[in-house]
């Protein structure tokens, strides 16, 4: 496989679903550079099938549309690599620099095309206080915990990613993995530790009225003063939040040509809400596409 580490690209998309692959091969069809990091996973592989998409009358999986989006991609000669994002942010010379794992790439303009998940264990206590010491996101809020003692509720890369902003200003911080497979974590994690029990309760601090403790179901208690909830991999919501990109409830803010509020940076598909279906996020990606074309026309 081609080594795409370090090299600059006149695009990037996040997300290897039909808006993510959309807006590739508009882009690619423009004669630019282009890269697709996708994880797999997409909501569109798991559909068992599609009849109400145009061309096919007898159905087609989700599965075999999503793999052949990525086929498409590649005869186009668009780069595609399977990598988990964990991170991007905006140099100071406008580009956009993307994490992933040990992997870094540079991109002129970026179409974030992830689905938008935010997923939520099941523990007793967890919604009363969402917001009083429950967070969803560690740079938004990691400030607030300077010298405290906090948790992270994952089992993978995105946990480890928000446990390692989390470290920069809390006194400890500890990973629980809710009784989940840690495998994948135990091979990228050298730093924090790991608790692997499963979760009975959270607990408020009688005192504060925050987040006070977390009970794990053999009975013993941790003390705590926040957890942080990066289960599964980042979603639009996560990498919005990081980067300051504008939101609606949880959904990506754009114009109708799908700019963000951020220059360059494009969102389409799940990312913006509305209909759910694979034809819109085949006309956002379009629109995102040929739009990132216009912006690095101009």
């Amino acid at each position: 496989m081609e080594n795409f580490d370090g090299k600059t690209f006149d695009v990037a998309v996040i997300g290897g679903g039909p808006a993510g692959i959309s807006a590739a091969v508009y882009a690619r069809r423009g004669n630019f550079s282009v890269l697709v990091l996708h994880n797999g996973g997409s909501a569109l592989e798991k559909a068992h099938k599609i009849e109400n998409f145009y061309g096919f009358p007898g159905g087609i999986s989700g599965e075999e549309l999503y793999k052949n989006g990525l086929l498409q991609a590649e005869k186009l000669e668009i780069a595609v690599e399977k990598a988990e994002v964990t991170h991007f942010e905006v140099l100071s010379d406008g580009k956009f620099e993307i994490l992933a794992g040990d992997k870094k790439f540079l991109s002129k303009t970026l179409v974030l095309a992830t689905g938008n998940k935010k997923l939520k264990p099941d523990i007793k206590g967890l919604e009363d206080f969402e917001g009083k010491g429950v967070s969803f996101c560690a740079v938004c809020d990691a400030f607030f915990y300077r010298s405290k003692n906090v948790t992270v509720i994952g089992n993978g890369r995105f946990a480890l990613s928000e446990a390692e902003v989390l470290s920069r200003t809390a006194s400890s911080v500890k990973i629980l993995t809710n009784g989940q497979d840690s495998s994948e974590l135990k091979k990228l994690n050298k730093t924090f530790a790991v608790d692997e029990r499963k979760i009975l309760e959270i607990q408020g601090n009688s005192k504060t009225g925050l987040v006070g403790a977390v009970v794990f179901e053999d009975g013993e208690v941790l003390q705590t003063d926040g957890i942080f909830i990066a289960l599964g991999k980042a979603g639009a919501a996560d990498f919005a939040k990081k980067a300051g990109i504008m939101l609606e409830g949880d959904k990506i803010k754009t114009d109708e040509k799908m700019q963000t509020n951020i220059p360059g940076l494009f969102a389409c598909g799940d990312t913006t809400g509305g209909l759910l279906q694979v034809s819109k996020a085949v006309y956002e990606g379009t629109l995102a596409g040929l739009s990132a074309i216009s912006y690095l026309r101009a």
